[in-house]
């Protein structure tokens, strides 16, 4: 079964008004589990529109999206996803590990539950020694670490990650990549990955999902048949 379906997906913005603007037009799209999915497209195409779609962040227009066989709506209720936006979003306040245990008290699981499950997910993205760290005492790509941890501490069986390494420097960014690259291939989560990056659509994913200028359709889905990082180092 398919984690995520969209079937005739369209989204309007203001429908009605003089400023009515058409983001998405016929969107279909089937993600399998476990892919790793980059959506590119030129500025004002609807990728981040699309991904909020499937993140209930906001309804369709019409048309259908179903996430792991059931509604949107129903998916964000159940916890079925985890998302990553460009900002890191870490509560100032919070140490590293009380943030990524956030989600989990939400969730109301045992103190001792949190505390191993946070742990864990800091030791998969290398954050191991910084669990009592606040969010400004690390750099950038340290807190989108934090906020990928927090992501994952649902274990999710879908991450949203909306041009999350976009504000780092190149350096940082590409180092994220390879390490991005590893957790996916370890939580074998399937990944939906908004991109302006040719070059890191192509070397993190299985698919690349490419978007015509507004109103976003879906003008090309190109397989990646390539080594994966692993298999080159």
């Amino acid at each position: 079964m398919s984690v995520v379906t969209l079937r005739q997906v369209n989204k309007i913005f203001n429908a009605g008004s003089p400023s009515e603007t058409t983001a998405l037009k016929d969107i279909n799209l089937e993600i399998e589990a476990g892919e790793f999915i980059s959506i590119i497209g030129p500025s004002g195409c609807g990728k981040s529109t699309l991904m909020r779609l499937v993140g209930d962040l906001i309804p369709p227009t019409s048309g259908e999206v179903l996430v792991n066989g059931k509604s949107a709506q129903q998916a964000r209720l159940d916890r079925d996803y985890g998302i990553v936006f460009q900002a890191a979003v870490l509560y100032e306040w919070r140490t590293i590990l009380r943030n990524v245990q956030l989600p989990l008290e939400l969730l109301g699981l045992p103190a001792a539950e949190r505390d191993q499950r946070a742990r864990e997910m800091l030791k998969l993205v290398e954050l191991t020694g910084f669990e009592n760290h606040y969010p400004w005492q690390l750099s950038g790509g340290m807190q989108q670490r934090a906020s990928i941890a927090r992501a994952l501490a649902l274990r999710p069986k879908l991450l949203l990650m909306d041009e999350p390494f976009g504000a780092l420097d190149e350096m940082t960014r590409e180092r994220m990549n390879a390490e991005l690259h590893h957790i996916w291939e370890t939580t074998h989560t399937t990944v939906i990955f908004i991109t302006h990056s040719i070059a890191e659509a192509v070397y993190l994913s299985n698919k690349v999902v490419v978007m015509s200028a507004r109103p976003g359709r879906i003008s090309q889905i190109i397989p990646i048949d390539l080594p994966t990082p692993a298999t080159t180092t």
